[in-house]
């Protein structure tokens, strides 16, 4: 087979796969279980959040959100608290509305106040039946859509019919499940059952369907990357560094991840469950990942391997405690954020900020220390005039600070989208903010990969014992030349010949010296 022939042939593989996994990732909801959640206090209702999702909905396929023995169960103590008040009868209101129609739920008191249920002063005046969840029509629509369901006098479980409701336009959908009875307050009742929301093209959220297809061309980039690397690894496996081997770990770890988010996606999206084990791996694996190209990189900048044979005993012990809290507190965040989270609707913010904060600071101490250190390690190789490694080092320091300046800008970026993003209104592009961090981590780990990629002149740069000990040489013949003498340090001196031309004549504050042709200086 020709070149021509086996590259055509290669380039149909790979079109062929690219179109095999835009086919297959371009699915979009979720399967929501609800075992023994309670209703909490807000306002004047008591509320329990059911789910948040983006819905994409077509007219060729439909979407829709399903109940299936959703169920609520109250306590006896409930119960009986509700016949002595009085209140034979206690409904429980399923309220699913979209988010630009957030304001057809409630209504505004005489006092000006916003509140879900029907107060007795607005009743009064005729505008709702006391006790009841206030909503109103959405022009044509038929949305927001609303159900119920009736604890019977001295019942204990109060259970929705297995409905569907279809969804027939693409946005944000938030189910809320309110009931506005004050004894059924204070833990009393207990939700079971599941609701299933479902796209037009499978079960994945809004927000998390374009990360399929996004994790399925990352890892088909690291597929590239790691071809490109272990074809030069192997070519030139006799002159690897050890610090390339770091960087084959990270390669490894990048491929392993991207796949595995993948596959947790892939697998959620075709059955509505999302599979913890392969969720807590992704997330272990980013996390890992992370953690280690940033101690290569702090490791590089140190000069380890490079300038000197290896980190001092307490550097490097600060070095894997850093990196040590830096993975625990990455490990927390992914978890957290992804372990089974079926929904749109984002984790408790206060938990989350405190990950955040952490994993921020840590951040910020990594880049401190790599840029100095790096600052260090130019100034040594300026010194000893290592060219090579000199230039290698700028590029280095060059991408990092180009990676550093993008992540900045990124960061406003993100700050101010979910800041204005109150509702989840602007959730199609949610997936961008995630994406953009995996590409600029991917661009910095192939500029390092190109930096340092496995040649002929890979000894070069790794550090050896004949250019540690012409470095102390060196060192050693800049220093001050110091030759013990008769004469001390003195502020003036003049020196000149004898009339005679027989001697030389040194005058110094300290006295005058003389010296004869074959004789040493003497004092006069």
């Amino acid at each position: 087979m020709t070149p021509t022939a086996a590259s055509s042939r290669l380039a149909r593989v790979v079109v062929a796969l690219v179109l095999t996994s835009c086919a297959l990732l371009c699915a979009d909801a979720s399967v929501h279980d609800y075992a023994g959640e309670r209703f909490v206090g807000s306002g004047n209702a008591f509320i329990l959040h059911g789910g948040s999702e983006g819905v994409y909905a077509t007219s060729k396929a439909g979407a829709f959100i399903r109940f299936e023995k959703v169920a609520f169960r109250r306590t006896p103590e409930s119960a009986a608290a509700a016949e002595e008040g009085g209140n034979r009868t206690a409904t429980v209101t399923a309220v699913m509305f979209e988010a630009g129609h957030r304001d057809a739920i409630g209504g505004t008191d005489v006092s000006g106040e916003r509140v879900l249920c029907c107060t007795p002063r607005m009743a009064k005046l005729g505008a709702c039946t006391e006790g009841a969840v206030m909503y109103r029509a959405w022009n044509a629509t038929g949305w927001p859509k609303v159900l119920s369901a009736s604890f019977l006098p001295g019942g204990l479980e109060a259970a929705f019919p297995d409905e569907t409701v279809a969804v027939s336009r693409t946005g944000m959908y938030t189910l809320l499940f309110v009931h506005c009875d004050a004894s059924l307050a204070g833990g009393q009742v207990a939700a079971a059952g599941k609701t299933i929301w479902k796209n037009s093209r499978g079960y994945l959220p809004g927000r998390m369907a374009p990360l399929m297809p996004f994790y399925g061309a990352m890892s088909l980039a690291f597929a590239a990357l790691a071809a490109c690397w272990f074809a030069q690894y192997a070519r030139f496996w006799r002159e690897v560094a050890p610090l390339q081997s770091c960087a084959t770990l990270v390669i490894a770890l990048g491929m392993v991840e991207t796949a595995t988010w993948y596959l947790d996606l892939a697998e959620f999206n075709e059955s509505g469950v999302r599979p913890r084990g392969a969720t807590f791996w992704a997330a272990t694996c980013g996390a890992l990942r992370g953690t280690v190209a940033r101690v290569l990189v702090l490791a590089v900048a140190m000069g380890h391997g490079v300038v000197r044979p290896a980190l001092a005993g307490l550097k490097s012990a600060r070095v894997a405690g850093l990196g040590a809290a830096f993975f625990a507190a990455a490990e927390a965040l992914e978890v957290g954020e992804n372990v089974g989270t079926v929904s749109d609707h984002p984790p408790a913010p206060a938990r989350r900020l405190f990950l955040v904060l952490a994993v921020a600071a840590l951040n910020t101490v990594f880049v401190y220390w790599i840029f100095s250190s790096l600052s260090k390690t130019l100034n040594k190789l300026k010194a000893r005039r290592m060219t090579a490694k000199l230039e290698m080092y700028r590029r280095l320091n060059n991408a990092l600070i180009i990676a550093v300046a993008v992540s900045l800008g990124w960061i406003t970026f993100e700050i101010h989208f979910k800041s204005t993003e109150e509702y989840n209104e602007r959730w199609r592009a949610a997936w961008v903010i995630p994406a953009v961090w995996q590409l600029i981590s991917f661009s910095l780990l192939c500029a390092i990969c190109l930096i340092w990629a496995p040649s002929q002149s890979s000894t070069r740069y790794a550090y050896s014992e004949e250019e540690g000990e012409d470095a102390e040489r060196d060192l050693e013949d800049t220093r001050p030349l110091i030759r013990p003498g008769p004469l001390s340090y003195v502020d003036t001196w003049a020196i000149s010949v004898s009339q005679d031309a027989t001697k030389i004549i040194l005058r110094t504050d300290s006295g005058v010296y003389a010296k004869a042709a074959g004789d040493g200086g003497k004092r006069v």
